[in-house]
C-alpha cells in the first residue's frame, strides 16, 4: 500500500483496514479547479492539510463543491517536490481522539501543487494564470507570523526585500515579493477581485499581510516600476481585501507511533523527509479533533456558500477580534506557552504529560481562570470559559497528542507580547482590575528568562528551541550560574524594559520587581524551579 493514485484505485484494500477515502471523482474535480480555481493556499505544512484541506474534501464528498485546492509552497519547495508530488498531492490525515481511538483519513481534495519560485518560469507562469482566473474568490495563507515580516530582528530590512523593493515586481525573491507580483498580475489582468486571507496563529493577521503588501506596492510605484492605480487597488476593500481570521487546531509533528500504526497496517513510503531547510515532513498528518476558524466575512469576489457549511464560521470583523483575542491573548495560547517554558526547564516531552503535574496544571489554570478570564469579552459564537474548559479538560491532557514543549517553545519571543502582555494592558486600563493582582504571568515571564539559559533544572544542558531573538536576548542571561549569587535587576533591567518582547516596560506596569524575584529564585540552584512552582503556585 502506498498512497498514491494507482494504489488508491484498490479501494477494498484501503478500507478494509479502516481508512476513509475520497468519494467524489477526482479526476473531475481536478481538470475543473485547473479551469476554474476559487481557492489557492499558501504554505503546505501540516495544519492547511489536516484542517482546510479535510473541510473541502468533506464538502466534496457530500457534493456541496465540485472543485478542490491548490497549493503553493513559498519558503520550502521540498515540501512539493518530496512530499506533495511523489504522493499525487495525496495527504493522510490520522486523527487523535481523546478516547484513544484514531481516524484514518485519504485527503485527495488538494488537486494541484505550485512552488512559488520566480525564478521557474513554469511554476511561477502557472501560479500568474491563477491569480488572472476570474473565479479565484480566494488566497490564503499559513506562512508563520514571520512569515509577514520584511525585516530582521534588529529592524533592518531583509536583504531579499531590500532587493525586491528595487528590483520591481518581475522575479522577485522574498516570499511577500512573490505574492505582492501575483497581485499585480490580477491587477493588469482587470483588476479583479480577490480576497488575501491570512489564517496565521497571530493578533489581526489579515493586517500583517496588509503592511507587507501594501509596502510593496507603494516601493514599486513610487521607484515607476508599477502603475500608480496598483497601490489604489491594494486599498479599495471591494477589489482586494485582507480579512482578519482565527485558527485553531493543534497538528504536532508526525510522530513515529502513528507511523507504527500506519506501517502495520501495510503502508509503504512512510519515512519522513527532513528537508535542506529544516522542514520535518512526512506523507501523513496527526491532528486533534478541535478545530475552529472564524473568517471576517470580507469576499469581494465572493465565496462559496458551502464553506459555512462545511464548519468555517464567518462573522464580522469585531467578533473575529474578540474570538481571537479570547484565544490568542487568554485561552489556550498562553497556557501553551506556559506548559511550553517550564515544561523544557522540567524535562519534560509531550505537552500531556504535563497535565498530569500537579504545580502545572494549577498553573494554567489559574491563569486561564482568575487572571485571564476577567478580561475576556464573550465574543458570542464561543463561550470563553466552555473554551477553556475544554482546552484544559480533553485538549491538552489528550495522551494520544504527541505534541511538545519543544515545539511549541519556538519563537516565544515572539509571542510573549501577544500571548500575556494584551491581558496585562487590560488589567491596566480597567479601573476595577489592578496589575498586581497578577501573579502567575510573571512567572512565566521569569520562567522564560531561566529557560534562555539552556540549562534545565537538574543542571543539564538543553538546545534552545528556535527564535529569531536569541542571539539578542540569550547574552541577559549568559553571566547567571545555578546557585551563584549575580546582580540580577542590572542584568535583566534592558530586556523587562522592552515593549516589543512584553508587551509592556515591565518597570512602567510594576511587574518587573516581581520577575526579578521570581528569577532570581529560579537560578537559586537544581531544583529550584520546581521549589518555586511549588511556592507560588
Amino acid at each position: 500500500m502506498k498512497l498514491n493514485s494507482a494504489d488508491l484505485a484498490n479501494k477494498a484494500l484501503w478500507e478494509e483496514k479502516g481508512y476513509v477515502l475520497p468519494k467524489y471523482d477526482r479526476e473531475a474535480v481536478a481538470a475543473a479547479t485547473k479551469e476554474n480555481p476559487f481557492w489557492i493556499h499558501f504554505g503546505g505544512g501540516n495544519i492547511f492539510r489536516a484542517f482546510q484541506a479535510n473541510v473541502v474534501q468533506n464538502l466534496l464528498n457530500d457534493g456541496s463543491l465540485d472543485r478542490g485546492l491548490v497549493v503553493a509552497e513559498g519558503f520550502d519547495y521540498e515540501i512539493i517536490e518530496k512530499m506533495y508530488r511523489p504522493n499525487d498531492d495525496y495527504t493522510l490525515l490520522v486523527t487523535l481522539k481523546a478516547n484513544g481511538s484514531v481516524e484514518k483519513t485519504v485527503v485527495g481534495s488538494i488537486v494541484e501543487s505550485c512552488i512559488l519560485d520566480s525564478e521557474n518560469d513554469k511554476e511561477f507562469g502557472r501560479l500568474r494564470e491563477i491569480f488572472e482566473k476570474d473565479s479565484l474568490q480566494m488566497a490564503s495563507f499559513t506562512i508563520t507570523e514571520k512569515g509577514y515580516s520584511l525585516v530582521t530582528g534588529k529592524g533592518d530590512l531583509l536583504p531579499a526585500v531590500e532587493a525586491d523593493f528595487a528590483a520591481g515586481p518581475e522575479r522577485p525573491a522574498s516570499y511577500i515579493g512573490k505574492v505582492a507580483s501575483l497581485l499585480y498580475t490580477r491587477y493588469l489582468a482587470g483588476q479583479k477581485p480577490v480576497a488575501m486571507v491570512s489564517m496565521d496563529n497571530c493578533s489581526h493577521n489579515g493586517d500583517k499581510l496588509y503592511a507587507a503588501v501594501v509596502a510593496f506596492a507603494e516601493k514599486w510605484a513610487a521607484k515607476g516600476k508599477v502603475e500608480a492605480g496598483f497601490v489604489d487597488y491594494i486599498n479599495d476593500k471591494n477589489k482586494v481585501s485582507f480579512p482578519w481570521s482565527m485558527i485553531d487546531k493543534i497538528t504536532p509533528r508526525p510522530d513515529a507511533s502513528v507511523e507504527q500504526i500506519l506501517r502495520d497496517d501495510g503502508l509503504e513510503g512512510l519515512d519522513p523527509v527532513i528537508t535542506s531547510k529544516n522542514t520535518y515532513v512526512a506523507p501523513f498528518v496527526n491532528a486533534e479533533e478541535c478545530e475552529y476558524l472564524v473568517i471576517e466575512d470580507a469576499f469581494p469576489n465572493g465565496r462559496h456558500e458551502a464553506l459555512a457549511k462545511g464548519g468555517l464560521m464567518f462573522t464580522e470583523r469585531e467578533t473575529v477580534d474578540k474570538v481571537e483575542k479570547m484565544k490568542v491573548c487568554t485561552c489556550l495560547n498562553p497556557l501553551h506557552t506556559t506548559l511550553a517554558v517550564y515544561g523544557c526547564l522540567l524535562g519534560y516531552d509531550k505537552i500531556s504529560e504535563e497535565m498530569k503535574d500537579a504545580e502545572l496544571k494549577k498553573m494554567v489554570e489559574v491563569i486561564g481562570y482568575k487572571e485571564g478570564l476577567p478580561v475576556v469579552i464573550n465574543p458570542g459564537i464561543l463561550d470563553p470559559k466552555e473554551f477553556i474548559d475544554t482546552v484544559l479538560t480533553v485538549r491538552i491532557p489528550n495522551p494520544f497528542m504527541p505534541d511538545t514543549p519543544q515545539r511549541i517553545a519556538t519563537d516565544t519571543s515572539q509571542k510573549l507580547a501577544i500571548r500575556f502582555g494584551e491581558t496585562i494592558k487590560a488589567y491596566n486600563a480597567d479601573p476595577e482590575l489592578n496589575v498586581a493582582d497578577l501573579k502567575l504571568i510573571p512567572l512565566v515571564f521569569a520562567g522564560w528568562l531561566r529557560y534562555l539559559m539552556a540549562v534545565d533544572d537538574e543542571g543539564k544542558a538543553f538546545e534552545l528551541s528556535p527564535d529569531p531573538l536569541l542571539d539578542t536576548v540569550c547574552p541577559y542571561v549568559a553571566g547567571f550560574k545555578l546557585g551563584e549569587a549575580a546582580d540580577v535587576e542590572a542584568a535583566l533591567k534592558p530586556v523587562l524594559e522592552k515593549k516589543e518582547i512584553f508587551g509592556v516596560n515591565l518597570y512602567e506596569v510594576g511587574l518587573a520587581e516581581t520577575v526579578i524575584k521570581y528569577f532570581t529564585e529560579l537560578i537559586a540552584g537544581p531544583g529550584a524551579v520546581r521549589a518555586t512552582l511549588k511556592k507560588y503556585v
